[in-house]
């Protein structure tokens, strides 16, 4: 449901399977346009160059490399489009400049088929009338006219509704929000039960620790240091359910024991992601793998 904060930017939130609420922010219109305008700054570039290379070599003939130079901008744009949204979870280069990204519209994992379905609407939406116009000569005047209007209800669209969606959001079920840079904080202090422990009650191996990634860790964070939440919290029980059965810990945590858990937790997680990030391995969240494994299945 969307609610106000206090910078008067229109608010998404969602309940994860983790069962803790996460709000996003939805990305302003002219973030967006920044993002397509670098988009389309880099796409045109490398168009450019591979056109060059195509004229240079000499290798077709005339009639065909014109032909192939038309076809480049879907050839090169789609794929950069959808390759990139996947690689990196909903970014193009353009959005992770202007730090903003794609999700799923119910808060879930975003699928191949959303970004593929958004970034061909893009096709349909923005690129296509704008190849028309640039012909324009070689059009009569009503077709002008229906092309432009096109263009108005592109414009429209996301004008009209809260979410501002554009019409390949709306079919692909997506929504573009901001996404503010990850940063953990100082390490959490154990409460003082927890901390009277000289041993941890809990071990966490390997294969516990690469299921989730930077940004569930400071969601994880951002529980902890709520001092009104005690063990027997039924959001944190819920939180440690969810925890334990994804990443298939197989040790009971008795009642009580929920928030030394969770701390624990934390810490393991921590510490495992920070010795990643020096060999140079950054997991941004917990589909850092699916959206890795997807891309490459689709080269």
């Amino acid at each position: 449901m969307n609610q106000p904060v206090t910078d008067g930017k229109r608010v998404e939130q969602f309940i994860p399977p983790e069962g803790v609420p996460i709000s996003f922010a939805i990305g302003s219109l002219g973030t967006r346009f920044g993002a397509q305008f670098l988009d389309m700054l880099f796409t045109t570039l490398l168009i450019f160059v591979c056109a060059f290379v195509i004229g240079f070599t000499g290798l077709l003939p005339p009639s065909a490399e014109t032909m192939l130079v038309i076809l480049l901008g879907f050839l090169v744009r789609t794929p950069y489009y959808i390759l990139s949204e996947l690689i990196w979870n909903g970014r193009t280069l353009g959005k992770k400049i202007t730090g903003i990204r794609v999700i799923n519209v119910n808060g879930r994992r975003l699928t191949p088929h959303q970004v593929t379905a958004r970034n061909l609407m893009k096709e349909v939406e923005i690129f296509a009338p704008i190849s028309l116009l640039a012909s324009v000569e070689y059009q009569s005047a009503w077709e002008n006219g229906l092309t432009g209007a096109w263009l108005l209800v592109v414009v429209i669209v996301p004008l009209a509704n809260r979410r501002r969606q554009r019409i390949g959001d709306i079919i692909a079920g997506t929504l573009v929000v901001d996404n503010p840079r990850s940063v953990l904080l100082s390490d959490l202090a154990l409460p003082a039960f927890a901390a009277a422990s000289s041993q941890a009650e809990f071990e966490f191996l390997p294969e516990h620790l690469d299921v989730y990634g930077k940004y569930e860790l400071q969601t994880l964070e951002d529980v902890l240091r709520d001092s009104t939440k005690t063990s027997n919290h039924k959001e944190i029980e819920q939180i440690v359910r969810t925890i334990t059965r994804r990443i298939r810990y197989s040790d009971a945590v008795k009642s009580g024991q929920e928030l030394i858990f969770l701390n624990e937790f934390y810490r393991a997680q921590r510490e495992h992601l920070e010795s990643l990030k020096l060999f140079g391995t950054l997991r941004e969240n917990k589909y850092h793998e699916h959206a890795r494994a997807e891309a490459k299945r689709l080269v």
